[in-house]
């Protein structure tokens, strides 16, 4: 929406991560509007506090004036900033029920795509990658362990291809974990007996960082991983390379 990519352009999260996904601008957009809109009224009560503060200020020869908060003409001093705010918190809320649909609650459908696993423990990230025919084999149901040797299977390391859709399936081993890539404006929650879908499209080759934003223990800390971003054809050689064909 054209409203939205106003505020995309406003220097805020970019300024210090860049955007390396495409529904990155979305998010960074929706943290400037709340940042404006807020900016917007903290300002104005804060201004309106010391103003009054100075305009009532013990001052000798001048009683002070004993309100019980009923007069008509004072209440409306409440009661007319509460609805605009509430129009404000409407405005907002459109917005973010907006991006929170289009990232978390839809899965575009892409042809060239590839599906990975990330599963979580204390505490490291353990990353499974469809081998060269791009299936990711379930190692839960294969019988046969040839069939899944296809998997590329890294601690610590996820490699992907970018402009190309990721669809992911989290998992959790043990506790509460968090799946969080600030370049890409992605968070999801790793949640033990639940498979948590999702997906993300990278837009720019490189390496870049990954961390677990929930607390999970004494190593949470330390629980950091790596995103590489690849080329077609440096990823192609990845894949080649790890899979031994």
């Amino acid at each position: 929406m054209y409203l939205m990519r106003l505020f995309e352009n406003i220097p805020i999260i970019n300024a210090y991560r860049e955007r390396v996904s495409v529904f990155a601008g979305d998010i960074d957009a929706l943290f400037a509007m709340i940042m404006v809109v807020v900016g917007f009224w903290f300002v104005l009560t804060e201004g309106m506090f010391f103003w009054l503060m100075f305009r009532y200020r013990a001052r000798p020869g001048v009683p002070a004036q004993y309100i019980t908060g009923k007069e008509k003409h004072l209440k409306r001093w409440v009661s007319i900033p509460h609805l605009l705010i509430i129009l404000c918190d409407v405005f907002v809320i459109f917005f973010a029920v907006q991006v929170w649909y289009n990232v978390k609650q839809t899965t575009p459908e892409e042809d060239y795509n590839m599906e990975i696993d990330i599963i979580a423990q204390q505490w490291a990230w353990t990353f499974v990658h469809p081998g060269p025919d791009n299936i990711l084999e379930d190692i839960a149901e294969t019988k046969d362990v040839d069939e899944s040797a296809d998997n590329i299977t890294t601690i610590d390391e996820l490699t992907i291809e970018t402009d190309r859709m990721v669809y992911f399936n989290l998992k959790s081993n043990d506790v509460l974990h968090d799946f969080s890539v600030p370049v890409l404006r992605l968070k999801q929650d790793a949640i033990p007996g639940r498979v948590i879908k999702g997906w993300f499209k990278a837009t720019k080759t490189g390496d870049f960082d990954i961390q677990c934003a929930e607390m999970c223990g004494i190593g949470h800390g330390i629980m950091g991983a790596k995103i590489h971003i690849k080329s077609k054809e440096d990823h192609e050689a990845w894949v080649k390379k790890h899979s031994g064909a």
